[in-house]
């Protein structure tokens, strides 16, 4: 059972779509290479909805007690909140009302794809903090990524 954000799962996706089917570890230490990996390896692995710390986030040097004290880049994002602990859980939030989720449900990673090709829609909404033109390249990423994933 791999316990992951909403937004997680989705960056994962939109990356796969941008051609990137490898990720390196990072310095900060969290694991997105090796939930990446376990996703890109079954298809129907097991997820759990998380907005608290989830499996990414165990290792980074950023989770103190569960807490993610990092902030973010606000200069294209001014009305972003600058504690990236709060912008990912306003991420996470709109993702599941979107996709009709819970903190807590399990589901297939080939099912939470499905998901996101039937309910996604327009994510301008989703990510209304970000240049439009962002979000669109965001969009054509998030849909090559779920389209190679799913074929």
């Amino acid at each position: 059972m791999i316990s992951i954000k909403p937004h997680h799962f989705v960056d994962i996706i939109t990356a796969f779509g941008d051609g990137c089917t490898r990720f390196e570890p990072h310095p900060y230490g969290h694991a997105v290479h090796r939930v990446a990996a376990e996703i890109l390896a079954d298809r129907d692995a097991m997820i759990r909805i998380e907005f608290g710390a989830d499996d990414i986030c165990g290792p980074c040097r950023h989770n103190i007690d569960g807490l993610c004290d990092d902030t973010i880049d606000t200069s294209f994002r001014p009305q972003a909140p600058k504690s990236k602990r709060q912008y990912n859980l306003l991420l996470d939030e709109r993702w599941a009302e979107r996709l009709g989720l819970r903190p807590g449900d399990e589901l297939t990673a080939r099912r939470f794809c499905l998901l996101l090709r039937d309910r996604a829609g327009d994510i301008s909404d989703i990510y209304r903090e970000n240049p439009a033109e962002r979000t669109a390249q965001r969009h054509t990423k998030l849909q090559n990524g779920l389209a190679w994933f799913l074929a």
